[in-house]
């Protein structure tokens, strides 16, 4: 028999319905497994055991068991810059170190409402700025496939997590690739909704027209069925769409609709295919193409000019917004503080130099300056109008193409501290998501090989806004025939 932690949420779901299994079952194998293996890892920062079996218990009491929902006791991680009341909210950081959220983030409570059992909290780079999560106030997390490489980020807790079989289905955020980077690395799938699909209420921000809620899981089909319970249109957050409203579920439904790839243009922007690529990654996306094509679909090759403009572009954008977003913390209204010696602006920069790590204290400082008087249209201005021409120039490739495709990273996992010191290497390690991030577009990211030491190898997908059934239905059918999801680190 499969392990519990090798299944699908899909199917430890429908288990827990049919009354095969209890959900105070699954919890315990899923924590049993995080304090045996999460020691080395470091995945998460926090697990309330006792909480996390009560909650299970009491979904077992339910008298109707055909009224649990579609996550009935399926044990879900959660990247720790969302908010679930009672519970610490740290950020990675010091500055929140004690914060306790009084109220729930809207993809946690949703999840919650679909009756899935919330394991705990999963650890990041501070505030979700790194490609590593080295950059956490609280240490780094392992990647699965070893320890002394790196799991990516900023969603490398969750990552390593799933990829550790730690839980079947860890949420992150997704900022400029720190889903799908991560997933990449650790050989999973990781989601990146069109922007503004999934609720951004309960999001500890970084860089708001950029932040999107994802989520990372071994299997495509959960991902799909967790866009379906958590996207939808939420009052709460004024960049949600309107036209996706909550309770709409077509999406886990389509994925068995289609089962090759036959109609499908898929176009491979060369700019993104080749350039700065390591052998073996160049290698793995050639076999997959292989693949593609024997599955019906038609592979050219494109051209995104404007993506040459995408890692700068990018992170002046956000560190603009990142500095605006994180001048509320002054010590003043929540987070740490430190005495000024009875003065406010001595109070506040003790603040911030106590509760801001390096890497935070470097992007607020280039942001400030990017907005600063005298600069603002000559670095923000410029960014935000090579924003629109990537936008574009996306829309016009999605006229000729359904579906774009290109490696996730230019690299497998690498050594812990190997870009420490090096931060424009550190960088471009987002080089191949920052685009779709910038246009606000669906991409999701899964293994399609791995290298000869095996650490693995991933590949992406783009869609058109609000086709994010399309990269799930792509990513689905080449999931049915390879392998390379089921390769697992741990045992």
């Amino acid at each position: 028999m499969t392990p519990l932690w090798q299944q699908s949420a899909v199917s430890l779901a429908r288990a827990v319905r049919n009354g095969e299994l209890r959900a105070a079952e699954v919890a315990t194998a899923f924590l049993a497994r995080i304090a045996a293996l999460d020691g080395t890892l470091h995945a998460f920062l926090g697990v309330d055991a006792e909480r996390v079996l009560a909650e299970a218990s009491a979904l077992d009491q339910r008298a109707d068991r055909s009224t649990l929902g579609p996550f009935a006791g399926v044990p879900i991680a959660w990247k720790d810059n969302l908010v679930r009341c009672g519970e610490r909210a740290t950020a990675g950081s010091r500055m929140l170190e004690n914060f306790v959220a009084p109220y729930t983030a809207t993809t946690l409570a949703r999840l919650e409402q679909a009756g899935a059992t919330l394991l705990g909290r999963t650890n990041l780079d501070e505030f979700g700025m790194g490609s590593t999560t080295e950059n956490s106030a609280f240490g780094p997390t392992h990647n699965p496939w070893g320890e002394s490489l790196v799991p990516g980020g900023s969603s490398g807790g969750s990552a390593a997590a799933v990829a550790a079989d730690l839980c079947s289905l860890a949420v992150g955020s997704d900022t400029g690739g720190s889903i799908r980077q991560p997933a990449a690395l650790c050989g999973i799938a990781g989601l990146k909704p069109t922007y503004g699909r999934t609720s951004r209420y309960g999001l500890i921000a970084y860089a708001s027209s950029l932040d999107c809620v994802g989520a990372c899981a071994r299997y495509v089909e959960d991902l799909a069925l967790w866009l379906d319970v958590c996207g939808g249109n939420d009052p709460n957050d004024a960049t949600s769409r309107s036209d996706t409203p909550a309770g709409d579920a077509p999406t886990l439904a389509a994925l068995q609709q289609r089962r090759d790839l036959r109609t499908l243009r898929i176009g491979m922007p060369w700019q993104l295919n080749g350039p700065g690529l390591e052998d073996e990654v160049a290698a793995s996306m050639q076999s997959a193409v292989e693949v593609l094509r024997g599955l019906g679909a038609q592979v050219h090759e494109c051209s995104l000019p404007a993506v040459s403009y995408a890692v700068p572009t990018y992170y002046l954008l956000a560190m603009a917004e990142a500095s605006s977003n994180l001048a509320r913390y002054d010590g003043v209204r929540y987070g740490l503080q430190r005495p000024g010696g009875g003065r406010i602006e001595a109070m506040i920069a003790a603040s911030r130099s106590a509760g801001f790590g390096a890497e935070v204290k470097l992007r607020v400082l280039l942001g400030t300056f990017a907005l600063s008087h005298g600069y603002q249209d000559q670095y923000y201005g410029q960014a935000l109008r090579a924003r629109e021409l990537l936008r574009a120039e996306f829309a016009q490739a999605f006229e000729q193409f359904d579906l774009l495709l290109c490696p996730t990273s230019p690299a497998p996992a690498f050594p812990l501290g190997s870009h420490r010191d090096d931060p424009l290497a550190m960088y471009l390690c987002d080089a191949l998501t920052v685009p779709a991030s910038l246009a606000g577009l669906p991409a999701l990211s899964q293994p399609c090989g791995a290298t000869a030491d095996g650490r693995p190898i991933g590949m992406q997908w783009m869609a058109p806004a609000q086709r994010d059934d399309l990269v799930l239905q792509a990513a689905h059918a080449f999931e049915r025939h390879t392998s390379h999801h089921l390769r697992r680190a741990r045992p």
